[in-house]
């Protein structure tokens, strides 16, 4: 009985050799993209040239704002938190979408309630890496767009 080692290395294998390993790396490259496409949440903007043109005049009026913004779920309760110098804001909340960073499945779109001290709403979170992505409109009309980390806290 001869052993796989004594075979003398063809032609043939090493062309089969080399087909079946394209053919993996081609078949997992395939996968991935599949993966990627079906998974895509989509455009942040229609038309990103037009986004560009007011963007720095966009950001700087936002951050001319000087919100501190901060985000999380305790108890079940998303909490989000505007404040300027210590005080809380209350801005005209236009959208909200609390999800998984990495995918649209499990986005919720949380009625937010202003309790004095910040905005509150039921949410169902379990752990993982949650945003909250806001649209407000500050008192003077300035629009404040921001994605917000979520610390979910069991």
């Amino acid at each position: 009985m001869t052993s796989f080692a004594n075979r003398p290395l063809t032609g043939r294998k090493v062309a089969a050799i080399m087909c079946a390993s394209f053919a993996i790396i081609i078949g997992v490259n395939l996968t991935l993209a599949y993966q990627a496409v079906r998974t895509f949440p989509g455009l942040e903007v229609k038309n990103s040239y037009v986004a560009s043109q007011s963007f720095d005049a966009d950001r700087a009026a936002q951050l001319a704002l000087d919100w501190d913004v901060s985000a999380e779920v305790r108890a079940g309760i998303l909490r989000l938190e505007i404040t300027k110098d210590g005080a809380p804001v209350q801005p005209n909340i236009r959208s909200v979408v609390f999800g998984m960073a990495t995918s649209v499945a499990a986005d919720k779109f949380p009625e937010l309630r202003f309790n004095g001290t910040a905005f509150v709403a039921p949410v169902n979170a379990l752990q993982g890496n949650w945003n909250l992505r806001i649209v407000a409109e500050a008192a003077d009309g300035t629009i404040f767009r921001q994605r917000i980390v979520v610390r979910v806290v069991q």
